[in-house]
C-alpha cells in the first residue's frame, strides 16, 4: 500500500499542464491551454487545461479532472497504477510495503501482462550483450547497422536464442503465470518459446510500457517470415498502436510534424541520426486510430515511402484515411530502390533533411498527378481518375482547403471548377447520409432514439447540418438555489468574506444554511456541504482541490465543472481600460455569496409562507389561537420576504 503521505506529495507536486502535454499537442491561450481532446474524435479544439486551477475540462465530451483523473482515464490505469506513473514522471519515491510476488500476481491482469513484458525486455536485451550468441549474431547485426548502444537500449532491443524453451523455463522459474506467458505470444501452446533465433524489437505505448514484441529472423530460411509479432492482448491493440511515437512525441510537438515510415529499423535509424519526430505504423496498413494518434500531437504528416510501384500504392492506400482526420499531408518518394534506412545512410543528417525539404508534394495534388499520368489519354480511365480524386477532395474538411484543391485539380485535370464544385458536393452529401445512418444504426443497437435526419452527432459537419451537445442540467424546486450554494463553495470557499480574513466564504455559507442542510432536495449537494464542514473542522479552510480530488467520482466530476469555463476574459486593463461598476468575476464570490443565501432565503420563505396560506385557508380543525399564530408567523415571513426583495431588487407581486 503507498502511504496518504506519498499520495498527497505526488498529487501536490504533479502539474496538469505538464502531465497532459505529454499525450496532447497543447497550445497557450492566455492563461490557460487548450488542445484536440483525447477521449473523443474532434477537429476544432474543446479540450482546455487550467493550470492555475490544476485541471482539465473538455467542454465537447464533458470529460474532465485533475492530471490523476486524466492519466487514470487516458492510459486506462487504476488508482494505484497512475499514482506510480505520476510518482515515477516526477521522481517521487513512494512510501510503501515491500511488493511480494503475490503481490504482483494478485494485481489486475493488465498489471501483470505489463510486469511479463517488461521481464521479456530485460531477458532479451541480456541475451544480446551477455551471451556468445547473442553478441555474434544480434548484436553484430545491429552494430552493422550503425546502433549505438544508448540507442539500443532506450528502445528495447534484444535477441532471442535458439533454443526451444530457456525463455519459458527462466520466466517460469520466476513464477510468472503460464498462462500469461501463452497470452502475450511469449510461450506457444506447447511451452516452447515463441520468438527463437531473432532479433528483438520492443514496442512500446504512449506511457512506455512495453505492449508487446517483434522479432526478424536472422537465417535465410524463406519458409520462416521475416517478422512476426506479439498476438494481441488486453494491453496490446495493433491498430492502436504506432512503433516509435513514445520516443517521437516530443519531437513532433517541437517541429510541428511526424514523419510517418514503415520499418522498425527506419524508426531508430533516423531517430538516432537527429530525426526523431518518426514513428512507424508497426508492419500494419495506416489505419484511423494511428491517425487519431498523430494528430494529438501535430496536424502535420508527411510519409516517406520507397519510389517503386508498391511504395507509391501503399501511399495513396494511407490518404483518404489522413484526410478525413483534416491533417496537413505531404509526401516524399524515396530514389528507387532505397528505403529511409539506407538512403539515410547514404546520405547523412543535413543531406537527407534537404532532400527532404526540396521533394516534398502535396499529397493529392500528387495523386491527382501520378494516376492522371497513369491513365493517359483514355478517356474511361481518365474519368476513373477524376472520380476517385473527387472521392478525396470529399474528405477534407475544412471547406477553405477543399476549395482550394477544386481549384487546383481544375486545372491540372482541365475540367470546369463548377463540375468539380457540384460532383464533390453530391460526394460529401452521400457521405453525410451514411453517416447518418449508421450513427442511428448505432444508436438504435445501444437503445436510444435515432436522431432525427437535420441532426448528426459527427464531428466536422457541414453548415447546416447541427450538431448538439448538451450539458445543461435541469434543476427543478429549490435545487437551482443549492447547485449555485455549491458551485460559491467549491469555487471560492477559501476566499475571504470579510477585509479583515477573520471568516471566509465557506464559513459563511455553512453558518447561514446548515441547519437547512436536512431539507436540502439535492443530496448529493447537502453531502458536499457536510464534507466542507468536515474539512473545515480539521484544518479551517476548504479549497477547490479537496473536491476536485473527492474520491466520490459524482462529487469530483461537478467540482470540475463548476471550475471550468469554455469562455476566456479579455485582457481589458492590458490595455488601461477597467472595470467601472464591478469587480472581476474571481473577486466577486462575496457579493454572489451574499445574494445566494438571499434567494436561498428568499426560496425557503416563500415555500413557508405557501404552506402558512394553504394552513390557514384549509382550517384543518385549528382553533383561533392556533389560527393567530399561524397568521403571526405569516405576516412575519412575508416582512422577510419583502426586505429580501428589496435588497435583491425583486419585485413582489401580492
Amino acid at each position: 500500500m503507498i502511504s496518504p503521505k506519498s499520495i498527497e506529495e505526488v498529487i501536490s507536486t504533479a502539474r496538469i499542464e505538464e502531465v497532459v502535454d505529454d499525450f496532447v499537442n497543447l497550445k497557450r491561450r492566455g492563461s490557460n491551454f487548450t488542445g484536440l481532446c483525447p477521449f473523443h474524435d474532434e477537429k476544432t479544439p474543446s479540450f482546455a487545461v487550467s493550470p492555475a486551477k490544476g485541471i482539465y475540462k473538455c467542454f465537447g465530451c464533458g470529460k474532465g479532472g485533475t492530471a490523476l483523473n486524466f492519466i487514470m482515464e487516458h492510459e486506462s490505469m487504476s488508482y494505484t497504477e497512475a499514482i506510480r506513473y505520476l510518482a515515477n514522471k516526477y521522481k517521487i519515491e513512494l512510501e510503501e510495503r515491500s511488493i511480494s510476488q503475490e503481490d504482483v500476481e494478485a494485481r489486475q491482469l493488465s498489471d501483470s501482462l505489463y510486469i511479463l513484458n517488461d521481464f521479456a525486455r530485460q531477458y532479451y536485451e541480456d541475451q544480446l550483450f551477455n551471451t556468445d550468441e547473442g553478441k555474434s549474431i544480434g548484436l553484430s547485426y545491429f552494430k552493422e547497422r550503425g546502433y549505438l548502444e544508448s540507442t539500443i537500449k532506450s528502445f528495447g532491443l534484444g535477441y532471442a536464442g535458439g533454443g526451444k524453451d530457456d525463455f519459458t523455463r527462466k520466466a517460469l522459474q520466476k513464477q510468472y503465470k503460464p498462462e500469461h506467458l501463452k497470452l502475450l505470444g511469449l510461450t506457444t501452446k506447447n511451452d516452447a518459446d515463441f520468438f527463437r533465433s531473432r532479433v528483438m524489437f520492443s514496442i512500446h505505448n504512449l506511457s512506455g510500457k512495453v505492449v508487446a514484441m517483434a522479432g526478424r529472423i536472422m537465417s535465410q530460411d524463406k519458409n520462416q517470415p521475416k517478422y512476426i509479432n506479439s498476438p494481441e492482448s488486453e494491453i496490446y491493440v495493433k491498430h492502436k498502436v504506432l512503433y516509435g511515437l513514445y520516443h517521437a512525441k516530443a519531437s513532433i510537438r517541437k517541429e510541428d510534424e511526424c514523419i510517418l515510415v514503415e520499418g522498425y529499423t527506419d524508426v531508430i535509424t533516423l531517430h538516432q541520426g537527429g530525426i526523431q519526430n518518426v514513428v512507424a505504423s508497426s508492419g500494419t496498413a495506416l489505419n484511423k486510430e494511428q491517425v487519431k494518434l498523430i494528430r494529438r500531437f501535430t496536424q502535420n504528416i508527411k510519409l516517406i515511402y520507397d519510389g517503386d510501384p508498391a511504395g507509391i500504392n501503399a501511399a495513396l492506400r494511407g490518404l483518404d484515411i489522413i484526410l478525413e482526420e483534416d491533417m496537413n499531408i505531404r509526401l516524399v518518394l524515396l530514389p528507387d530502390r532505397e528505403d529511409p534506412d539506407s538512403f539515410f545512410k547514404k546520405s547523412g543528417t543535413e543531406k537527407f533533411k534537404s532532400f527532404l525539404k526540396e521533394n516534398e508534394k502535396d499529397f493529392i495534388l500528387f495523386k491527382a498527378d501520378y494516376l492522371l499520368q497513369f491513365a493517359g489519354n483514355d478517356p474511361i480511365k481518365r474519368v476513373e481518375v477524376f472520380k476517385e480524386i473527387i472521392q478525396s477532395i470529399a474528405k477534407v474538411a475544412d471547406h477553405m482547403k477543399r476549395y482550394t484543391y477544386i481549384n487546383l485539380c481544375s486545372n491540372l485535370m482541365k475540367m470546369d471548377e463548377q463540375i468539380l464544385v457540384a460532383e464533390v458536393s453530391k460526394v460529401m452529401q452521400h457521405n453525410q447520409k451514411a453517416r447518418r445512418i449508421q450513427e442511428n444504426r448505432d444508436r438504435i443497437r445501444a437503445g436510444k432514439d435515432a436522431l432525427p435526419d437535420h441532426i448528426t452527432s459527427s464531428e466536422g459537419h457541414e453548415p447546416g447540418i447541427v450538431s448538439m451537445v448538451s450539458t445543461q442540467v435541469r434543476l427543478s424546486g429549490d435545487e437551482y438555489q443549492e447547485r449555485d450554494l455549491v458551485r460559491i463553495l467549491i469555487c471560492g470557499g477559501d476566499k475571504p468574506y470579510a477585509h479583515d480574513n477573520e471568516i471566509t466564504i465557506g464559513e459563511y455559507l455553512i453558518s447561514n444554511i446548515e441547519d437547512s442542510l436536512e431539507s436540502f432536495e439535492n443530496k448529493t449537494y447537502a453531502a458536499i456541504f457536510k464534507y466542507a464542514m468536515k474539512v473545515m473542522s480539521e484544518k479551517h479552510i476548504v479549497k477547490p482541490n479537496d473536491f476536485v480530488n473527492h474520491p466520490d467520482a459524482e462529487i469530483s466530476i461537478l467540482a470540475v465543472d463548476f471550475m471550468s469555463s469554455p469562455y476566456t476574459l479579455a485582457k481589458w486593463e492590458e490595455k488601461n481600460i477597467f472595470l467601472q461598476t464591478q469587480k472581476q468575476p474571481e473577486e466577486n464570490f462575496q457579493r454572489d455569496a451574499y445574494q445566494a443565501i438571499m434567494r436561498f432565503k428568499l426560496r425557503k420563505i416563500a415555500r413557508i409562507i405557501e404552506q402558512t396560506q394553504k394552513n390557514l385557508e384549509s382550517d384543518q380543525g385549528m382553533d383561533e389561537d392556533e389560527k393567530k399564530i399561524e397568521l403571526r408567523v405569516l405576516i412575519q415571513m412575508q416582512k422577510e420576504r419583502n426586505e429580501i426583495a428589496r435588497m435583491l431588487n425583486n419585485v413582489i407581486l401580492q
